[in-house]
């Protein structure tokens, strides 16, 4: 099916343009028209399809529904919600605080914001189409586990006393009133909609999400195609080879000052593991850059004070370094053949 894309890519490098396909510039900008042109494709298609399956999604009985489930399932919920919605880390602030405000216990809250940034409908289609299905299954497994662990080690140290103090205030206010009406929660039915109106909708979404990740595509695929084309094979492997067990702190370090989504991303991350970084370091450094990056946290800074976006930084930073110690010892027999 992709095999169009590598035809594409053959034609415009090779023909039109004339490079020489065994020069760094040719293998390189190769590698970009391949990726850009699959990659642009598929999400086009299932962005749509996507959007048309959630039309009627309706956030105010998700949020009931959470309310009403058991805390370890809610963190389940709380993480698969994050990962099947397309929000990065600066547009998830608003519904975090919608969750707050709704009296959802923050452990629920922030395993959804831990795995919203780090996946999403989005990366799963193009982490598909580059690296394959074993890839894509662990990296949703892995962010689902971050987002679960982190909201249960926050809801076990009770981080909502450490809230800004207008969302500390909105969330005892929800939860006094979910106490005392835990069993009358009564929410509207979402409107239903006709084929026509879910097909705007879907037109409507699939414009603001690909108007808003296309640069990053671009972005994402032009650093992965550097790598691809300049780096030298062999040079990661050499150098933070899965040998050395400081080289999952240094990517997860060397990640934050960055600052990406996950659409950006991924294209580096198929770099990196081509040029022979492994993989669990791979993994520590891109979910460093997309979940634990400054800029983030200056934005969450909005509604968390110091002590709780330290513990945030720490759990994830922690999780992060664990992943990918734990892939890194895996990953020759989970990616056998890769």
């Amino acid at each position: 099916m992709f095999e169009i894309f590598t035809r594409l890519a053959n034609w415009l490098a090779y023909d039109l343009v004339g490079l020489n396909p065994d020069t760094k510039l040719g293998s390189s900008l190769h590698f970009f028209i391949e990726d850009t042109s699959k990659i642009l494709f598929l999400l086009i298609v299932m962005i749509y399809l996507i959007a048309l399956a959630r039309a009627s999604l309706n956030l105010e009985r998700v949020r009931a529904y959470i309310q009403q489930k058991h805390r370890v399932m809610g963190y389940v919920f709380g993480s698969g919600f994050g990962a099947i919605t397309p929000f990065c880390s600066c547009s998830s602030i608003p519904l975090f605080l919608g969750f707050t405000s709704a009296g959802i216990p923050l452990g629920i809250t922030m395993a959804f914001l831990f795995t919203s940034p780090i996946i999403n409908e989005v990366a799963v289609i193009m982490l598909w189409s580059l690296l394959g299905w074993k890839f894509t299954l662990a990296y949703i497994v892995i962010g689902m586990v971050v987002g679960i662990i982190g909201g249960m080690i926050l809801d076990a140290v009770k981080g909502e006393r450490w809230l800004k103090d207008f969302a500390a205030k909105a969330y005892q206010a929800a939860a006094s009133e979910t106490r005392e009406h835990e069993h009358e929660v009564d929410v509207p039915e979402a409107p239903k909609l006709t084929l026509a109106e879910r097909h705007q909708f879907a037109k409507d979404e699939l414009r603001e999400i690909v108007g808003r990740i296309w640069k990053w595509v671009l972005i994402g695929v032009g650093l992965g195609a550097a790598l691809h084309g300049f780096v030298p094979d062999g040079w990661f492997a050499e150098n933070l080879g899965s040998g050395q067990w400081w080289s999952v702190p240094a990517a997860v370090f060397a990640g934050l000052p960055l600052y990406s989504n996950a659409t950006g991303v991924i294209p580096v991350m198929e770099s990196l593991i081509v040029k022979g970084l492994p993989v669990g370091t791979t993994l520590a450094f891109c979910m460093a850059t997309v979940a634990a990056s400054f800029p983030e946290f200056i934005m969450l800074k909005q509604v968390m004070t110091y002590r709780l976006l330290a513990m945030i930084f720490v759990i994830l930073l922690a999780n992060f370094m664990v992943v990918g110690w734990i892939i890194n010892g895996i990953g020759p027999w989970l990616f056998a053949g890769f």
